[in-house]
């Protein structure tokens, strides 16, 4: 399998997608209908996710595994701080290298709902800046890490999470995922910034198309991004009407694709929640419009 630092080496822009591990039996069968459906767009990766706490992880171990046994794609595999102790991560590190696994995304999570605060697990990583480390050790492999345009919920300002983003480059992030955003000027801010403190890897841009008014307050909620006023008027005038609102949102997620790419942003991320439609309709406006082109 390839590794992703060197794709971010191609003219081209990359593009991939992220699922998350369902679960029941119907949601998997639903993410693998999915991720059959986008299968044929060729993405340059496409990720899956660990459940706060890693309480998917057995789940996502075998996802992962799938994803490039049965469909020959690149993988990149979360891998988490919270409720892992060092020796857990390191087994884990090593079954995924002896599957032939070698990119990763290091977080350092999120804690399950019942718990109101992140807390450290006995003999366990704190940052992901020593997950970054950890998966290095094992060799020639990538490593990504996150990034937020709104920033992080927890930090006081920008600058407090340009300073972990430059520590995990430092102890060896290949590339860098932001969080989605609804405003590219976020994005670019962050980038710009970024590239001051001195961090000089691509910066992948997170997106996803919001199709129901419903989603909203829940991205709100769990990313804590901040959503164009005029663009929530305009969901929310026709609310009433569930068609009229995905092709808006589909037409601004294109908008913002598009102006990403002409900008100089290397690729595009899509969260798609595990759902195929949107994400295959953003794609195909896109690739109409040549944007996989230089």
């Amino acid at each position: 399998m390839a590794s992703i630092k060197h794709k971010l080496n191609s003219r081209e822009p990359l593009f991939s997608f992220e699922f998350f591990p369902p679960k029941t039996e119907k949601g998997e069968a639903a993410m693998r209908e999915s991720l059959r459906e986008l299968v044929p767009l060729k993405p340059s990766f496409v990720s899956v996710t660990y459940g706060a706490g890693g309480s998917t992880r057995e789940k996502t171990r075998r996802i992962v595994k799938s994803i490039q046994d049965e469909h020959c794609l690149d993988v990149v595999a979360h891998i988490t701080c919270y409720g892992h102790t060092y020796d857990d991560i390191r087994r884990l590190l090593a079954e995924y290298r002896e599957a032939g696994i070698s990119n990763f995304l290091a977080l350092r999570g999120d804690p399950p709902r019942e718990e109101a605060n992140w807390r450290l697990t006995d003999n366990g990583p704190q940052h992901a800046i020593e997950l970054v480390k950890m998966c290095k050790e094992m060799g020639d492999v990538s490593v990504g890490v996150a990034a937020f345009p709104d920033k992080h919920p927890e930090a006081p300002d920008l600058q407090t999470d340009l300073k972990f983003l430059k520590e995990k480059v430092e102890a060896g992030a290949d590339f860098v995922i932001t969080q989605l955003f609804f405003d590219n000027d976020r994005y670019f801010h962050l980038v710009h910034h970024a590239r001051e403190e001195g961090v000089s890897v691509p910066i992948i841009p997170g997106i996803m198309p919001i199709t129901k008014v419903g989603q909203i307050e829940k991205f709100l909620e769990l990313s804590a991004c901040s959503i164009p006023k005029k663009l929530v008027a305009h969901l929310e005038e026709h609310g009433h009407d569930e068609q009229r609102v995905q092709e808006i949102g589909l037409a601004y997620c294109a908008s913002q694709c598009v102006d990403l790419l002409r900008r100089g942003a290397p690729g595009i991320h899509f969260y798609t929640l595990n759902q195929s439609r949107a994400c295959h309709t953003v794609y195909a406006a896109l690739h109409a419009m040549g944007m996989w082109r230089r």
